[in-house]
């Protein structure tokens, strides 16, 4: 007689899906190459984006299609960030440390840690416990300040805060897009949850639209689709979405790469070259031009100027998720050595594959 009964045993979690886990290997390498990439010209008050192109010119580097090179001599007028030596063409050997990176990483932690019903409050305390001071700048910085002094969210955000629009909460939108493919809402709420620690109003909206993006990037057919998926997540009058939606218009009007950003960014002047405002456009602006092309949009987006490499590492997680780690090409890769420098604590030399098959993890319970 065959017996009826359920069967006991335990089941086996549903194997990962291969192409789920090479966009998520893609959006980790994606974030830290165009990072590696931006990095020598961050100090957007000083590298317009005609100092770039100039640069770029000097070294024979137009189009980019690799790391930045490094300095010829003589190149007085070209004074670039003092970690280049790490992370111009040739001499890149795993990444070098910076905060873009750290917070995708203390992201990780807190989603292993507390899962995604975790507190604001909770993301203060791993700041906290993790997190050294003097690697936190800006918002992040002022937030921890106000933690050690005893204050509580929303107070870490607004108390003495004066850089509550900037960019801070953006750059630590990833982690959230990455574990929810597909599911801008979700991204969206998780990453409030985040900035609402740091910053207010179009600081926050930045995040949620970022975090939206990347979400959406797993099965969104283009970049504007990605794009107008992200808009979908905060209040359509916000600067933010109408900064977004200036940049699609003139791109859609057929305006070249160069006029779209000079008309914004005369739209967005005195904002200085850290908020999240302008940086938002010249983010859109890198990802309609660069087309889904993985080293035309991170290098269009560095030449974009402000803060390049906060604006490199997003654009490589969106042009990464959208083509996978399998399909960014060898030259942003390999230098890389699957190797990561960390600030947070217990994280330095941390394997990069390793990172993202965590990420993959997570989604799978």
């Amino acid at each position: 007689m065959t017996s009826t009964a359920p069967d006991s045993r335990p089941t086996e979690p549903p194997p990962t899906d291969p192409r789920l886990a090479d966009r998520v290997h893609g959006g980790w390498l994606g974030r830290i190459a165009g990072n590696m990439l931006g990095k020598p010209v961050e100090r957007g008050d000083y590298w317009t984006r005609d100092r770039i192109d100039r640069y770029l010119r000097l070294t024979d580097a137009l189009p980019l299609t690799d790391y930045l090179p490094e300095p010829p001599a003589g190149a007085a007028d070209f004074e670039l960030r003092p970690e280049w030596r790490s992370c111009v063409r040739g001499r890149v050997d795993g990444s070098c440390r910076d905060d873009d990176v750290d917070y995708a990483i203390l992201g990780l932690e807190l989603l292993e840690s507390h899962g995604f019903g975790f507190s604001t409050e909770e993301v203060g305390r791993l700041w906290l416990e993790r997190l050294p001071y003097l690697q936190t700048f800006t918002a992040e910085r002022t937030a921890y300040r106000n933690l050690t002094a005893g204050l509580s969210p929303p107070l870490t955000a607004t108390y003495d805060n004066p850089y509550q629009d900037w960019i801070g909460a953006l750059i630590r939108a990833d982690i959230f897009g990455w574990t929810s493919p597909g599911d801008p809402c979700r991204a969206a709420s998780l990453a409030r949850r985040d900035a609402v620690l740091s910053h207010t109003g179009n600081g926050v909206y930045a995040a949620m639209w970022a975090a939206a993006l990347i979400a959406a990037a797993f099965t969104a057919g283009s970049p504007r689709d990605a794009l107008e998926a992200g808009l979908g997540v905060i209040p359509a009058g916000c600067r933010i979405a109408r900064t977004v939606r200036r940049v699609m218009s003139l791109y859609e009007a057929s305006l070249s790469w160069e006029d779209t950003l000079d008309t914004v960014a005369d739209e967005t002047a005195g904002l200085g070259w850290i908020h999240a405002v302008p940086n938002t456009a010249v983010l859109t602006a890198g990802l309609l031009y660069g087309g889904g092309d993985f080293t035309h949009t991170i290098a269009l987006t560095v030449r974009g100027g402000l803060d390049t490499d906060s604006n490199g590492a997003t654009a490589g997680s969106v042009a990464g998720v959208l083509c996978g780690a399998s399909a960014i090409p060898a030259q942003w890769r390999e230098p890389l050595r699957d190797r990561v420098r960390s600030a947070v604590f217990g994280y330095d030399g941390a394997r990069i594959s390793e990172l993202a098959a965590r990420t993959v993890r997570l989604m799978e319970g």
